[in-house]
């Protein structure tokens, strides 16, 4: 079966090194090839390739958010992220946008291939230093669930002390040195994971737990 690939990056040396190292297998076709992201979505949606090969660093959106915005309108395409960045917030944030794939640029030609593969079937491939990440933020999570009440995490539990002691977003953002969408998005999983559905309902449950005096 030939799975059907587009190269996506903003740099044309980097692009043609990769047709020139992926043309000559057989079982691989390069449908086409873009620089922006733009392109890229425009392309998966004239083309339909099985995989998409993506760089992070695009001019126009991010190869995240282009990687987001394909899985959302076609959920039967693939995406490889093929990117120099190796750290944890870019790996995670890619992962979260459906990627199926995370290789860093240095990577060996072999492994490249077995991500396009296992992509192209449905299945999950990352490089193993990364993968590393993936399990211990795994570890981490769980070992933070079992010591946290009603499984919070030791944030959330901070976020839900100054939520009940009536602090706004922006305050708690300010307290915490993270931003009011964080805050926000820690209030959403508190209260999602406590099934409470008001402030007054929260409050009532940390003086409950002893989390504040009343």
């Amino acid at each position: 079966m030939i799975t059907r690939l587009l190269l996506v990056d903003d740099h044309m040396v980097v692009r043609m090194g990769l047709r020139m190292l992926l043309e000559n297998e057989a079982d691989l076709e390069i449908i086409g090839e873009a620089s922006t992201a733009q392109e890229a979505l425009q392309t998966v949606h004239l083309q339909r390739p099985d995989v998409v090969l993506m760089d992070i660093g695009l001019p126009d959106l991010s190869g995240i958010e282009a990687t987001r915005q394909i899985k959302a309108r076609f959920p039967e395409t693939a995406v490889v992220a093929l990117t120099i960045h190796e750290d944890e917030e870019y790996f995670f944030k890619m992962l979260e946008a459906g990627a199926s794939g995370y290789i860093p640029k240095r990577a060996a030609p072999e492994e490249l291939l077995t991500a396009i593969k296992a992509a192209a079937a449905d299945d999950v491939y990352l490089y193993p230093s990364l993968a590393k990440l993936l399990v211990k933020d795994y570890l981490t999570q769980e070992k933070e669930s079992e010591n946290a009440p009603d499984g919070l995490t030791p944030r959330e539990q901070e976020v839900l002390t100054h939520l009940a002691e009536g602090s706004s977003n922006a305050e708690i953002a300010d307290q915490l040195v993270i931003s009011p969408k964080t805050v926000a998005r820690h209030r959403e999983n508190i209260m999602r994971k406590l099934n409470l559905h008001s402030r007054t309902e929260l409050v009532k449950y940390a003086i409950r737990k002893g989390i504040i005096q009343p």
